[in-house]
């Protein structure tokens, strides 16, 4: 299994030159990736772009941008950017729905149709990262368009995939799926079966599985418990992460972190290999002491895994 670093979940927002930083040390430390969600702070692309310029190997990601904010062009557009600018084929695209509450309440645009929305907007986002010309007449979105980035390789592409029509859609047309809140049960029982058939059906090879959770190496889980309790409360109340936490078993989103000691840590991610995770995001949290911890522990047992 991947090891890579997850942020942007996980606390107050940091600089964009922290952002740079922490992907440089993540490098540095030895994980795989570096993993930035796009919120309400700065724009994940945009970031990942310093970052890309200033990193050689660390395989850069979003998790996840939102899709109805921006045309399949425009994203196309600034995911082949972040590709040229760190050269290969180092960038991954994640992107998601995000939920109604923040589509409808806070953009004011419909979240009418999801499903249809996301299949649309693979129809014209796909081809446009793979360097081709796309032409397309849907419901939701129309356009004849195209991009000349002369400077970058084709651009993976992962969807956000909790339901049932996402995971069939991450497994038939894209190249894995990017999750949060969703434990090693949920993963074995409902993510994994239900994306790889996907992928079967359609001809393609296993899908990748990146399974993003709050983790603390700590000697004191309750105390460890109240912290992420306190913290990913929200996470809750999101219908879309209550589900899939519901599946898992989990009555709180604290229940789906990852919390305890060196060995304890290290059983719980098997028991995500062994339930189908390809790669693990590490979102530690806590303070900067237990989250430097957390990371050198990651970091050492990484090359086991």
């Amino acid at each position: 299994m991947r090891i890579g670093i997850f942020t942007g979940s996980t606390g107050p927002a940091a600089k964009v030159t922290d952002v740079v930083a922490d992907a440089r040390q993540a490098e540095a430390e030895g994980f795989t990736s570096f993993a930035m969600a796009n919120i309400f702070s700065h724009d994940a692309m945009g970031a990942l772009t310093l970052a890309a310029a200033q990193t050689e190997r660390i395989e850069l990601i979003t998790a996840v941008v939102p899709t109805y904010p921006r045309h399949p062009h425009a994203m196309a557009q600034q995911a082949l950017t972040v590709q040229a600018a760190g050269g290969g084929q180092r960038f991954v695209l994640g992107i998601g729905l995000s939920h109604a509450v923040v589509i409808e309440g806070m953009f004011g645009l419909s979240f009418d149709r999801p499903a249809r929305h996301m299949k649309e907007y693979l129809d014209m986002l796909l081809p446009l990262l793979a360097g081709e010309r796309v032409q397309y007449q849907g419901e939701q979105y129309k356009g004849n368009l195209f991009l000349e980035v002369a400077d970058a390789e084709p651009v993976s592409c992962m969807l956000a995939a909790l339901g049932p029509a996402m995971l069939r859609l991450a497994g038939a047309r894209t190249d894995g799926t990017i999750l949060w809140m969703t434990n090693a049960k949920a993963v074995e029982s409902h993510i994994a079966p239900k994306i790889n058939a996907a992928a079967e059906e359609a001809g393609r090879p296993n899908p990748r599985v990146v399974v993003g959770l709050p983790i603390m190496l700590t000697n004191d889980r309750d105390a460890a418990r109240e912290a992420a309790a306190a913290q990913f409360a929200n996470y809750g109340n999101l219908p879309t992460y209550r589900g899939v936490l519901d599946i898992g078993g989990a009555e709180h989103p604290a229940d789906a972190a990852l919390l305890g000691s060196e060995e304890q840590l290290e059983s719980q991610l098997r028991q995500l290999i062994d339930a189908g995770a390809t790669d693990f995001g590490a979102a530690a949290f806590g303070s900067e002491e237990e989250q430097s911890r957390t990371r050198a522990f990651l970091s050492e047992l990484a090359p086991e895994l």
